[in-house]
């Protein structure tokens, strides 16, 4: 894929993808880090960006595109987390550091070629998605990393060199983000079909 995919006009709001925070299998705070960077270098206003979690009640998500897929074939995800930005002109761009489509991507293409459509999938394969406003989500979100740690306290995954990500209020909510029960956590809770629906360029 090629950067074509981005809008030539469109201007970035994250670093390049090489120059931002990442640490591989914490997805939900790379995107932090993003939202974090977006509101420091005020790159735009904070109520155009999102971060996007990804995920359903058996907590698994095929996504297509990403750098650990093989060949053509899906990761099955317990959840994902994306950053969404969606400016005045109705324009909207995925930020997404595990991908190999561009960075950022289009979000008709990111649709199309990283979600692609639950028609064909089982129902315990379906997506949801849980929209969080950027500025809640970087006043709210806190880990404590648990989730990433074996029952012996080994890690699954190394962890990010920084401290945890925490609030006055808690240290670890992230179940409530990965939820997608309506009723708790914060933002909106939509299926696929109508997420795409809602964030398609419209005109």
């Amino acid at each position: 894929m090629s950067e074509e995919a981005v809008c030539p006009e469109h201007t970035g709001i994250a670093p390049l993808r090489e120059e931002c925070v990442y640490t591989s299998c914490y997805c939900e705070e790379n995107v932090w880090k993003l939202c974090e960077y977006i509101k420091h270098q005020q790159t735009c206003p904070m109520d155009e960006v999102y971060a996007v979690f990804i995920s359903n009640e058996r907590r698994t998500v095929p996504i297509w595109k990403q750098k650990s897929c093989k060949g053509a074939e899906p990761v099955i995800w317990d959840y994902h987390v994306v950053l969404l930005h969606f400016n005045k002109q109705g324009q909207g761009f995925v930020y997404d550091l595990d991908t190999i489509l561009p960075f950022p991507c289009l979000f008709d293409t990111y649709s199309r070629e990283a979600f692609q459509s639950d028609l064909f999938l089982k129902p315990q394969f379906r997506r949801k998605l849980r929209v969080i406003p950027a500025a809640t989500f970087l006043k709210k979100f806190a880990s404590d990393r648990s989730h990433m740690k074996h029952s012996n306290g080994a890690w699954r995954m190394p962890p990010p060199s920084y401290p945890c990500i925490e609030t006055t209020e808690s240290k670890m909510n992230l179940d409530d983000f990965i939820s997608m029960d309506a009723n708790i956590g914060c933002g909106k809770v939509y299926t696929l079909s109508d997420f795409v629906q809602h964030f398609t360029i419209k005109g």
